[in-house]
């Protein structure tokens, strides 16, 4: 029997016009990268620095190719006859490439060349490229960890995974500490009936809540850390984290435990040999080079211990030649027995790409108006960080509001932080942390890794909730959480 997976089979089809397109669009992206106005060295550091050249007059129009490609995402695996067409990744690359294409045109017709270059540039080598980059050598490195446990499902089993990954995702990252557990979890929940909440609680805390206590646990915090914001001034978060990520592990134990009970068959008790074990340890200390490399190298700027300036793309460059160490010295039966293939990092790659393109007008909108919203409150900042996270990647929108909060006037006695360029306010950069990284779980989009874990979940043929329905999860239980733990932040 094939172990392909679903969302890898391209439905047979007589027409080479899907193929054709990809084919058209790609050649079209890369030319638009060669001669756009900019050199790829050149890229935009925020989308505050570009958005007054993407600004047209009647920029409603040019957010509604991002909407549209959101609205694919949701509705067309919920229609009977696109969803199996849905599940091929070339399909879903063409809908990304169609997305963007209507974005970048209407921004040349809008603004010229020019403003195209800017999008490009800034959406594909300063975004998407070490946004895939990273996702996909951890995707390797971590797809070559095998971590054996005796646990067959039981509810404390599973919250120890859940707990575990909460302490190393701001070590390792969210990405990191998702890719080394998702499969222990899957396969401790495999002989359940009830998997899915168990895997949006995964995303809930080890892709998003857990990382906030180090700037390369999630992507906002070290986007921070580039604009000065002190390496060590996130371990301030601590008590926020403590309460979050409690009141969500609290929430699943209740949650697990009374799907367990109900289940009518009896669980199938692991195999009895089966012990702890790790497979794979050379991996260990790749992954640790990896998140040195993140935390360490950042173009434009001095290596830490050095006198040598980082180039644009030396850090992908290490991260990739460690994910080619990885996959030559990983024993392929530890792939084999993880079950390893790139199905989930291709359909990452192709959606993500037609999202950061089309979302450069969307970003740079927010950018230029957003200080006339007048948030002047932590708790507005909070919430408008959070809801504008959930559908925007965390990252940029982490980056606009810093960058708001930075314009507004100081309160005498208000504590601040001194960073690149200005000053910001600690209780507005607290709130703006907290709502990029808590809120980034709103929705499969809002973080690299929510799309990627439910990719493997149903890879193993856990049947995951649609974009609607882990939404439901989220509104009905994250959400009213984080609007709990709001009240006793510090």
């Amino acid at each position: 029997m094939s172990t392909t997976p679903e969302f890898e089979q391209v439905p047979q089809s007589p027409s080479l016009l899907p193929r054709a397109l990809a084919l058209f669009g790609s050649i079209a992206l890369v030319l638009g990268l060669l001669f756009a106005p900019h050199t790829l060295g050149a890229t935009i550091n925020s989308a505050a620095n570009a958005a007054p050249a993407l600004i047209p007059a009647n920029w409603i129009l040019g957010v509604l190719p991002f909407a549209g490609l959101l609205l694919c995402i949701a509705v067309l695996p919920l229609i009977p006859a696109t969803a199996h067409w849905w599940h091929s990744n070339l399909h879903r690359y063409i809908v990304s490439l169609a997305a963007a294409a209507l974005a970048l045109t209407y921004l040349g017709l809008a603004q010229g060349g020019n403003a195209i270059g800017d999008a490009l540039h800034h959406a594909i080598p300063s975004e998407f490229v070490p946004f895939i980059c990273l996702l996909f050598t951890l995707y390797v490195i971590a797809g070559g960890l095998r971590i054996e446990t005796p646990f067959d499902g039981r509810p404390r089993e599973n919250l120890s995974i859940l707990t575990l990954g909460a302490l190393l995702a701001s070590v390792i990252g969210t990405t990191g500490a998702a890719m080394l557990l998702i499969r222990p979890l899957l396969e401790s929940i495999r002989g359940r009936r009830s998997r899915a909440h168990s895997v949006v609680f995964f995303i809930f805390i080890v892709c998003n809540c857990g990382g906030c206590l180090l700037p390369i646990g999630d992507p906002p915090l070290f986007m921070g850390y580039l604009r000065g914001v002190p390496f060590g001034w996130t371990l301030t978060l601590w008590k926020e984290w403590l309460i979050v990520n409690g009141l969500l592990l609290f929430a699943y134990a209740l949650v697990d435990s009374f799907l367990f009970r109900r289940e009518t068959r009896e669980i199938q008790r692991a195999d009895a040999h089966r012990r702890f074990h790790l497979e794979g340890g050379v991996n260990i200390p790749l992954l640790a080079l990896a998140i040195a490399a993140v935390a360490l190298v950042v173009p434009g700027k001095v290596i830490v211990g050095t006198s040598f300036v980082a180039p644009e793309f030396l850090r992908e460059g290490i991260l990739l030649a460690l994910c080619g160490v990885s996959w030559m010295l990983t024993p392929t039966p530890v792939r084999q027995a993880n079950r390893f293939e790139f199905g989930a990092i291709i359909e990452v790659a192709a959606i993500f790409l037609g999202i950061f393109i089309s979302m450069q007008l969307p970003l740079a909108v927010l950018s230029a108006k957003g200080a006339q919203l007048g948030l002047t409150s932590p708790y507005a900042f909070y919430w408008i960080t959070g809801a504008l996270s959930s559908f925007l990647d965390n990252a940029p929108t982490y980056v606009v509001f810093f960058e708001v909060a930075k314009t507004l006037p100081l309160i005498p006695g208000e504590e601040t932080i001194a960073v690149t360029n200005g000053v910001i306010r600690t209780d507005l950069l607290t709130a703006i942390s907290l709502g990029a990284v808590f809120m980034g779980a709103n929705t499969y989009i809002g973080n690299g890794p929510n799309f990627m874990v439910k990719a493997i979940a149903e890879s193993e043929g856990v049947p995951m909730p649609s974009f609607f329905g882990y939404m439901a999860w989220s509104v009905g239980i994250l959400v009213p959480l984080l609007a709990v733990a709001e009240l006793v932040f510090p």
